[in-house]
């Protein structure tokens, strides 16, 4: 079998493995429409996939699978699955994820090789960095930006911001969903 070599990952080199973050701050929609601050742990798990060919373009990257928990709760309130990808020739990291309330994203953002940080974004109607969402989800709770800034700590410790803005039927004003966590590796 071949061997894996994580330098080919470029800036996403660092991320994998198991993580865990217990400072979770998640800022969002409660269910009259008001707000909500949820403080949560979770654990992603990030695992390194064999290059992906597409013609003369060639991905290197990680599938992960991300579970959040409010603290003190036994089960998940969020649960997200997808891949991380570095384009070392257009310098480019992207991230695809699903979540089972039935939305998918494709988040790009331009990177260097030794990059300590990432933004990424996604706008609703976009051909290359675009979100989909189910029929209700568009309806009642249309998203239309995703942006996630990754910041590497050091190689055991990553955090990041993430903000999804989010247009709640009958509200004018679009509401900007936050999420962010301090992660460390998990050892065995």
């Amino acid at each position: 079998m071949a061997q894996l070599d994580l330098e080919q990952l470029g800036p996403l080199q660092n991320l994998v493995g198991p993580f865990e973050g217990g400072v979770g701050d998640d800022i969002a929609p409660s269910d009259d429409r008001g707000t909500e601050n949820n403080k949560y742990r979770e654990i992603i798990v990030f695992t390194h996939i064999l290059p992906t060919a597409n013609h003369e373009q060639t991905l290197y990257g990680l599938r992960y699978h991300q579970q959040v928990f409010r603290h003190g709760e036994e089960f998940p309130f969020h649960d997200q699955v997808g891949y991380w990808h570095w384009d070392p020739k257009a310098k480019l990291v992207m991230q695809s994820l699903t979540i089972p309330r039935g939305q998918a994203v494709l988040a790009g953002g331009p990177a260097a090789q030794d990059a300590k940080s990432l933004k990424l974004k996604a706008q609703l109607g976009s051909p290359t960095f675009g979100i989909a969402s189910n029929p209700f989800l568009d309806k009642e709770f249309k998203t239309v930006e995703y942006e996630i800034q990754i910041t590497f700590l050091d190689g055991e410790t990553f955090s990041y911001e993430q903000m999804t803005k989010i247009q709640i039927k009958g509200h004018p004003k679009i509401f900007e969903h936050r999420d962010k966590n301090t992660l460390k590796r998990l050892r065995d």
